[in-house]
């Protein structure tokens, strides 16, 4: 099996960018500083705000969140005094500021995004970039008006092993694809319990009020807060908007493909009775024209299928964090397969940190990053149609330049949803 090994890959054309970021982190000085906060140091906030501080032309200056110990913790980590803030807003209000971390829940991406592309500053915004469709057409459109770089924290695009695969695809190296299988499996049975969490009663230390921001007023519930935000409809999307929205960002960038022409999905919440609401088992068909993409989401069964496989008609290349492989097919008829297997090793960790130093060199440079904001919003119109479709059980037909679902008024009006007053969305 032909192998391919890390030092051999940063000497090709498509590891060239990673390798110079790399090289920039050992010759940047002072003066190249880019001023820095966060908006949102929580779970997946803490995983990368370490990063972020640890690149030499990062400075920290302030923190928030509404959740007193999280704001403490990302404060003391930054190793210098910075101001801490509860509402976003006095932080976009420091003129210092070049650059803001929106690491929310997903209901909170699109308006901080927004705001601080209004205030000229670039962010850095995880996935998925929004709730809704509407919600990240409209965040495209602030980066583009306000000249803003705006980098989704899709970090997998930035792993030398998927620029590796993604290259090979394209260029037909397993030959014509025209099905690829995404997919999350876990047991999460029998689900999760209030009292693992938080005290049912609300902490002082949390501001509900301000966490819920513009999605709908209900009273303090500890199992909605935090990581479990992701299994209730008003915040997210269930694994199809957390995993999906890495793995199908992959095989779309493959596809070098915008959008799907439909969409069919069915499943739901059968299992798992902890009061969420997505799904916990979820398939997903999208049409390509020429390519069909599955995503199977199950969360009581954790026997592992397909995690990013593309089915090519010389090969099947499957793909994960740690590496990919490619198995040959012989054709009918024929002695030998058409090519060679090959493997390559990956490492997530390098993934995250190559995708923060891409987002800090485009800050300086003003190109658009790898997982640019229009990116991020594409993906994420993949996830959300997914869900859209099965929580509906049915297929609908998608225009991608009007972005509108044709034909089914109850589908359309799911592409947008109600503000909160007084948080608007413009």
């Amino acid at each position: 099996m032909k192998q391919i090994s890390r030092r051999d890959f940063t000497r090709t054309s498509v590891a060239a960018g990673a390798s110079a970021a790399l090289s920039r982190m050992r010759i940047l000085g002072a003066n190249d500083r880019i001023n820095i906060g966060i908006i949102g140091p929580g779970d997946r906030g803490m995983q990368i705000w370490p990063i972020f501080l640890k690149q030499p032309d990062v400075a920290p200056v302030a923190v928030c969140d509404v959740y007193q110990p999280y704001l403490s913790r990302a404060a003391a980590a930054c190793n210098t005094k910075v101001a801490t803030h509860e509402d976003f807003r006095r932080l976009l209000d420091i003129k210092e500021i070049d650059a803001v971390v929106v690491a929310t829940p997903d209901h909170w991406h699109a308006l901080p995004t927004i705001m601080a592309c209004q205030a000229g500053k670039d962010v850095y915004c995880e996935k998925p970039l929004s709730l809704t469709v509407v919600e990240g057409r409209k965040m495209v459109e602030a980066a583009r008006k306000h000249n803003r770089v705006v980098q989704t924290g899709s970090q997998q695009r930035s792993g030398p092993h998927y620029q590796q695969a993604v290259k090979l695809i394209q260029e037909g190296g397993i030959g014509a694809v025209h099905k690829i299988s995404a997919g999350f499996t876990r047991n999460a049975m029998p689900g999760f319990k209030h009292e693992e969490i938080l005290s049912k009663e609300l902490p002082k230390e949390l501001n509900w009020d301000m966490w819920l921001g513009p999605a709908p007023y209900v009273p303090y519930d500890p199992f909605r807060c935090l990581y479990h935000f992701r299994w209730f409809w008003d915040y997210s999307g269930g694994q199809m908007t957390n995993w999906g929205a890495h793995n199908l960002d992959i095989a779309r960038w493959a596809l070098n493909a915008k959008s799907p022409t439909a969409v069919s999905g069915f499943g739901g919440r059968y299992e798992i009775k902890d009061g969420g609401q997505t799904p916990d088992v979820q398939e997903v068909l999208y049409n390509f024209n020429g390519c069909v993409v599955s995503w199977s989401g199950r969360e009581v069964n954790r026997t592992r299928d397909e995690y990013l496989v593309f089915h090519g008609a010389k090969g099947t290349l499957s793909i994960m964090r740690n590496g990919f492989t490619i198995a040959p097919e012989i054709w009918r008829k024929k002695e030998q397969p058409e090519i060679e297997p090959m493997q390559m090793k990956g490492n997530g960790g390098e993934s995250q940190v190559l995708h923060i130093r891409n987002f800090l060199d485009c800050v300086k440079s003003r190109q658009r990053p790898i997982a640019d904001v229009e990116e991020g919003h594409l993906t994420a119109v993949m996830c959300h149609l997914g869900n859209i479709a099965t929580r509906l059980q049915r297929s609908l037909k998608w225009n991608g330049e009007k972005e509108e679902i044709a034909g089914d008024k109850e589908a359309a009006q799911m592409l947008s949803r109600p503000y909160r007053k007084p948080w608007k969305l413009e």
